[in-house]
């Protein structure tokens, strides 16, 4: 235990050195809060996705193996993928809905349903793509721990997620940031995202790999196809997702 004050120090440093840029990202979503997407449901898309980053980094505790840097990166098409999908279905999404109209279209969901909705998977998803950084540093820092430091270490993690989370939402209602994000967050969200996940793709080295270039246009190709699909039929598009 004599070695526990070092621990949360190195711990509190590792998570505001590859968390600095949430805050911004956070900003955004709490700038988004509406009728479907809540506020918990962001805190609880930040905590998934960041778990996800933990387990990713995990094996560096348990074994050597530490996954490269560079696959990571391929995750940078999810926020591009996102933010493209925002822009080019811009008709539809920013359209106002009242509560009225919403719950009479969609009756609230109850249970575990109210809680897992796609906004909580769409703002896990910008988490773990975002997180390059944190399995890059967690994966060597795990990797050199005891057990009790592990433990010491994840404790402040998951109490600094939601100190990130309450001081994102707090900033919003400032009143020179509140009325600024909510005039032009919608139109500067997708374009936010799009340029995280081409900073993600370049900054994990992703692109200097001939292999993981391939994939990435592979994987490219079946995003376009699937916008292009959305908006050919858009009425498909969308039962589908009422079904899901």
């Amino acid at each position: 235990m004599h070695n526990l004050i070092p621990t949360l120090s190195t711990g509190l440093t590792a998570f505001s050195a590859t968390n600095l840029d949430d805050i911004v990202i956070l900003l955004l979503f709490f700038s988004q809060v509406n009728t479907v997407m809540r506020r918990r449901h962001i805190v609880l898309g930040q905590y998934l996705g960041f778990t996800a980053l933990v387990l990713a980094s995990l094996p560096g505790f348990f074994s050597s193996l530490i996954i490269p840097r560079a696959w990571i990166g391929i995750l940078g098409l999810v926020p591009i993928g996102i933010g493209l999908s925002r822009i080019f279905g811009s008709n539809e999404t920013d359209e106002v809905v009242s509560p009225e109209t919403v719950s009479s279209a969609h009756p609230p969901a109850s249970g575990l349903a109210h809680w897992l909705s796609p906004s909580v998977y769409s703002v896990a998803a910008v988490t773990v793509a975002n997180g390059g950084d944190n399995v890059g540093i967690y994966a060597p820092l795990f990797a050199n721990s005891a057990w009790d430091e592990l433990m010491a270490m994840l404790s402040i993690f998951f109490t600094l997620v939601g100190i990130w989370c309450y001081i994102a939402c707090q900033l919003t209602r400032l009143p020179a940031i509140a009325p600024l994000l909510t005039r032009y967050g919608n139109q500067l969200v997708p374009f936010v995202l799009i340029g995280l996940g081409g900073l993600i793709l370049v900054d994990s080295h992703t692109l200097e790999s001939r292999g993981l270039v391939t994939l990435v246009l592979v994987i490219s190709g079946l995003m376009l196809l699937m916008l292009l699909r959305s908006l050919e039929h858009p009425s498909i598009v969308n039962s589908e997702l009422e079904e899901g």
